[in-house]
Parts: structure tokens; C-alpha cells; sequence
């Protein structure tokens, strides 16, 4: 929104003249607002050079109507604007006039910044026009006096001492610090007779205003310590009235000189050259060093995301080599375990076709022991006794050998090859060496 209506503001600020404002055109900036309160009209000069914050301050009233006193501070606490600005919030139908008349508002704070001396002087010539005519004296709103004309300085050593003023220099003050009565007035009027028929003056009133005669004021206004300016006169500058600048804003400042904060200008041009570049070049140094401060912070935050992000990342990294690890762990486990039980089943299995094949031996070789004795008693028994032995030996030698051989072969060719492969005969054993 900033960026909007600063480039509304732009076309007005394009079409002013780089030349000096004269004295006409500088009576007529301030004729509509010569004759409010010192502490009123510092802070409209003030707040006028941030054109932008003063659109944005009038809506916010707008759409904040009935908010006054210790709401109303509160709620400037948490506003960007300059304290200037915030503070004409306690002035609501000001504002309202100064941000529906921009062209005038932006035009006073460019002749403010460039011109400082010459405005408040032409404030004071009119301020002693409207005094002359009868029309400003003191009243139950506002108090008006002569402001007294400071010491002389001291000459320099052996030189001649200043020449004292003598321009008496008018004040206006509210009867109550604490309320105001903002005046109202035709400005063609009230000064007299208007001097400069070329460079009219505009005439302000509230909206509803039902006053009357040549000077009047508006429904009293509380402000508490919100408005906090004030003029020093003799010295052509405006100031700070610290203690109620302190409680408003709620800071605790000690210097009591104002200074025109670039950095609430946003994009609206200066008008003088001389004013550009004394403040200027302050705003964008002070612009590309927010924007600066913005930018590491935001790098700083994107540091901490891809960290978190990191951290989270290696975290969920770790959790998942963790749960591998047990898991593998738990197969390894379960591996050896059922490796240890299969090493137990086939110990087992081999002790029992151990015992198995040594059981077939021992039954193998007994029942070939016991048909071989049997044949060769059955066939010593039916032969004719002999007289010589060899014959006999003969006829025993190849029955043994026919049955006992065969049967120890087989059987111990299977408890080898049962102890090596598992297997209990030869084709197993045969298996179990592949």
C-alpha cells in the first residue's frame, strides 16, 4: 500500500518548480493553519513531511472512530509510522483534512524541510495581520502572548555585540494543556484584507461545523500527552517537549531537538535539490541497511531451517542404520540359531545312521558268520570222514571267504563314507564327497 500511494504523490511532486517558494506562496501554504496552537501547529509541520504515513494514519482513524486516551496510546505503540504522525491521531479531524488536502500537505512539508526560517516567519507575519485586525486575542481556549526576545550573545573579544531582535514573535497555547480547540477561520478574512489575490488561500472546517463569527473553534479535542511539539521562536526551529513526548510513545529520550527521519518518507521525492541530498542519500543508505538487516536475517533463518532440516534428516538416517543394524542383528542371530539347531539335526542324523549302518554291520557279519559256520558244519558233517587235513582246510577257506568278505566291505565302505558325507552306504557317502 505504501509503494500506491507514494506513486500518487509522485505526479503532484513532478509538476512543483526546483525555484525557492516566495513569500506569497509561503503566506498562503500556512494562512489555513497560522492561527492554531504552537503545540498543534509544530506537529503538523512536523508530520507533514511523511505524506504516506499521514494517508495511512487518517485510515486507520477512519476505521478506528471513538478511540481516544489510553486506547489510543496503546494502539500507537504498535504502529510503523513516525511519532510526528502518531501523534495527530489524538487530532483526528486534522488529520482528516491533511490527508484529503495532500497536494497542500505534501507542498508544506517541502517548504518546511527547504525553507524553515522563511515559514515560521511567515507564520508570525500573518499571526501579527490577524492581531492588528482584532480578530486573535486570548480566549477560554487559547492563551495568546508575546514571546520574549532572548539575551544577547557576547561580543567577541574587542568587537561590536549583535544587534538585539526586536520582531516581537507571537505564541499561541491552549488554556489546558490536555485539551485543545482546534480555530477555524476564513483565512481571506481573518488577516484582513488578503494581499495577494493570485495566491489565495484555502478555507478548512470540519465537517458538521456549525460555528460562527470571523474566528471560532472546534468541539474541544482531549489529548493527553499525545501532542508533543513545540516552537522556538527566536531561533526559527521546532522542538520536542520531552516529558509528554516520553509518556506518549513511552520511551525515554533526553534531547529535546527534532529531526526529520528519512526513513518515514518512503518514495516520495524531495522537492529541493539541496533538501534531496542532505536527506536523500540518508534514506536509501538507511533503506538499503534495513533492507540489508532484513536480508541476513532471512538468510540466518533459511541457515537454521537447512540445519534443523540436516539434523532431521541425519537424525531419521541414524533411527534407520539403528533399526538395520538390530535387525540385522536379529537375522544374524536367528541364522546362527537355526544353523546351530540344523548342526545338532545332522549331528544327530549321522550319530543315528552311524548306529544304524554299525547295527546292519554287526547283524550282517553275525548272520554271515552263522550261515557260514552252519554250511561248512552241514558240509563236514555229510562228507566221508578223511584222513588227511589239507583237503579240509581247502573246503573251509573258500566258504569263509565267500561270506565274510562281501558282508565287511559293504558295511565298512558305508561307515566311512557315513562320517564324511552323512550318507550311510556307498551311493550316499558318494553324494556327501561332491
Amino acid at each position: 500500500m505504501v509503494a500506491v500511494l507514494s506513486a500518487a504523490l509522485v505526479p503532484a511532486q513532478a509538476q512543483q518548480s526546483a525555484a525557492p517558494l516566495s513569500q506569497p506562496q509561503l503566506e498562503q501554504l500556512v494562512a489555513p493553519i497560522a492561527l492554531h496552537p504552537d503545540p498543534l501547529l509544530s506537529q503538523m509541520l512536523m508530520a507533514s513531511t511523511y505524506p504516506t504515513e499521514v494517508i495511512q494514519a487518517a485510515r486507520w482513524v477512519s476505521a478506528n472512530p471513538g478511540v481516544s486516551g489510553a486506547a489510543l496510546q496503546e494502539a500507537m505503540q504498535k504502529q510503523p509510522w513516525d511519532p510526528s504522525v502518531k501523534a495527530l491521531t489524538a487530532v483526528p479531524q486534522v488529520l482528516q483534512m491533511m490527508s484529503d488536502k495532500l497536494d497542500w500537505t505534501q507542498q508544506l512539508g517541502d517548504a518546511f524541510l527547504g525553507q524553515q526560517a522563511e515559514l515560521l516567519a511567515a507564520v508570525q507575519r500573518l499571526r501579527q495581520r490577524a492581531e492588528a485586525a482584532g480578530h486573535l486575542k486570548s480566549s477560554e481556549q487559547q492563551r495568546v502572548s508575546n514571546v520574549e526576545a532572548p539575551a544577547p550573545t557576547r561580543a567577541p573579544s574587542g568587537g561590536t555585540p549583535p544587534p538585539a531582535a526586536t520582531t516581537p514573535r507571537i505564541a499561541i497555547e491552549p488554556t489546558n494543556p490536555d485539551t485543545l480547540y482546534v480555530p477555524v477561520y476564513d483565512p481571506r478574512i481573518v488577516y484582513g484584507d488578503w494581499p495577494y489575490p493570485d495566491y489565495e488561500p484555502y478555507y478548512w472546517y470540519p465537517a458538521g461545523f456549525t460555528g460562527y463569527g470571523i474566528l471560532s473553534f472546534a468541539t474541544a479535542v482531549a489529548i493527553g500527552s499525545a501532542i508533543w511539539g513545540r516552537f522556538d521562536w527566536w531561533h526559527d526551529r521546532v522542538g520536542i517537549n520531552v516529558n509528554r513526548f516520553n509518556q506518549f510513545n513511552r520511551t525515554n529520550i533526553v534531547d529535546n531537538t527534532w529531526r526529520h527521519n528519512p526513513r518515514h518518507r518512503g518514495n516520495v521525492p524531495y522537492r529541493d535539490a539541496k533538501v534531496a541530498q542532505r536527506f536523500g542519500d540518508a534514506g536509501r543508505t538507511a533503506a538499503r541497511d534495513a533492507y540489508r538487516g532484513k536480508a541476513e536475517a532471512r538468510r540466518g533463518d533459511l541457515a537454521k531451517g537447512a540445519a534443523g532440516a540436516a539434523g532431521a534428516a541425519a537424525a531419521v538416517a541414524a533411527g534407520k542404520a539403528a533399526a538395520a543394524g538390530r535387525a540385522k542383528a536379529a537375522n544374524a542371530a536367528g541364522t546362527g540359531k537355526a544353523k546351530a539347531a540344523a548342526a545338532r539335526h545332522a549331528k544327530g542324523a549321522g550319530n543315528a545312521q552311524t548306529a544304524a549302518a554299525r547295527g546292519k554291520h554287526a547283524a550282517h557279519t553275525k548272520a554271515a558268520r552263522t550261515g557260514a559256520g552252519n554250511r561248512a558244519r552241514t558240509q563236514h558233517a555229510s562228507r566221508p570222514k578223511a584222513t588227511a587235513h589239507r583237503p579240509q582246510m581247502r573246503g573251509y577257506g573258500p566258504a569263509r571267504g565267500a561270506g565274510h568278505r562281501p558282508a565287511f566291505r559293504s558295511g565298512g565302505g558305508g561307515h566311512r563314507v557315513g562320517m564324511r558325507g552323512g550318507g550311510g552306504f556307498r551311493g550316499g557317502g558318494g553324494r556327501g564327497r561332491r
